[in-house]
């Protein structure tokens, strides 16, 4: 990397982060004067609370800090005569814009990964604690379909991923083959360990007679492969808070089912593709903005584009949530303004 690159990448870093931490404490501080009341007495319990709805703050606070720190990187370097020099000096705005481009995608990537993981549920998480002073909320009387098999639980905690009381009825051409019952199980990421299993197999009726009730015991069974938990929970409960994989589970899920996708398909594509506006946005805006400081209202200028950013920012949500609630198809709500702006960002970067 280049001197006067990392020169940039620092300074865009530097005016992220104080944007990014200011915003987090603003929305987690507006969210604590609105909730402080119904939080717990328990000093863990409301620590653990920060912590969950700083973790979702993220959500809308890291894609607009990633825009407004490429803007006001740019605007100081305008009124600091920086951008000027460096053109002066021979180097093309494309060689100024790529570092700006190249971190905030970075950091969009990172923000993407985070979604693989259990940050995906910590405004669930805090839902719980100010509702059951607990970070988990056991389901019970669950009834699901799983392929031929009819799973009822009496209680399941996702979080754990544990439940009691289980019944699997079998069935085949509509007709009752087993009935599968345990006392607890355990999900080990691949299939439901059932302990204290009593298995009854139904007698098959011929005309020449047939076998009687057959009954069998294990002290341990493995079943239900892919089944997870967090999946059960969520589509019980009508819920679509998912993480990236369990979305793609849930999703496979679906499909043997033959129930709509379409909200599956918003939640994944918010969650990998939705992001990225944020780094193509910047690009797009870095053309406009003038590159010497030669009038008074280019800090008028960038908090019309910090606006414009804002309003897009707004309106890709808006799509988000009518495709969410299968208003909008999500490959027209999502996927279609993602490829323009990659357009539009590709333009302005080779023409302008």
């Amino acid at each position: 990397m280049k001197i006067y690159q990392k020169h940039i990448v620092l300074k865009y870093l530097k005016i992220f982060f104080i944007i990014f931490f200011a915003l987090e404490l603003f929305y987690v501080g507006i969210d604590l004067l609105t909730t402080y009341r119904k939080l717990p007495q328990s000093a863990n319990l409301q620590i653990l609370y920060i912590m969950f709805q700083s973790m979702y703050a993220i959500n809308y606070v890291l894609p607009l800090s990633v825009i407004f720190a490429m803007i006001l990187t740019t605007v100081s370097m305008v009124k600091t005569n920086e951008l000027v020099s460096l053109l002066s000096f021979g180097i093309s705005r494309q060689s100024i814009i790529k570092p700006l481009f190249i971190t905030s995608l970075f950091i969009t990537i990172l923000y993407v990964l985070l979604n693989f993981t259990t940050f995906s549920y910590s405004r669930e998480y805090s839902h719980n604690i100010l509702k059951f002073s607990h970070i988990s909320s056991d389901t019970k009387d669950m009834f699901l379909k799983n392929g031929d098999n009819y799973v009822y639980f009496k209680q399941l905690d996702p979080i754990k991923k544990a439940a009691t009381d289980i019944k699997i009825f079998k069935v085949k051409n509509r007709d009752l083959v087993s009935i599968i019952s345990a006392k607890k199980g355990y999900y080990n990421d691949r299939n439901w360990i059932l302990y204290g299993v009593e298995k009854v197999l139904k007698p098959k009726v011929t005309v020449l007679g047939g076998n009687g009730l057959k009954i069998e015991q294990f002290s341990k069974l493995e079943t239900l492969k892919g089944f997870r938990p967090k999946i059960i929970d969520n589509v019980y409960k009508g819920k679509f808070n998912l993480s990236i994989p369990d979305a793609i589970d849930a999703l496979k899920f679906f499909n043997s089912q033959n129930i709509d996708t379409a909200r599956l398909r918003t939640i994944i594509f918010t969650q990998i593709f939705l992001p990225f506006f944020a780094p193509l946005l910047g690009l797009i805006l870095f053309a406009k903005l003038p590159m010497i400081s030669r009038y008074n209202s280019i800090i008028l200028f960038s908090f019309s584009l910090m606006f414009l950013s804002v309003f897009i920012w707004g309106l890709l949500f808006l799509l988000a949530k009518l495709a969410l609630n299968s208003v909008i198809y999500p490959e027209f709500a999502i996927m279609l303004p993602i490829f323009l702006l990659g357009l539009s960002a590709l333009y302005s970067y080779i023409k302008e």
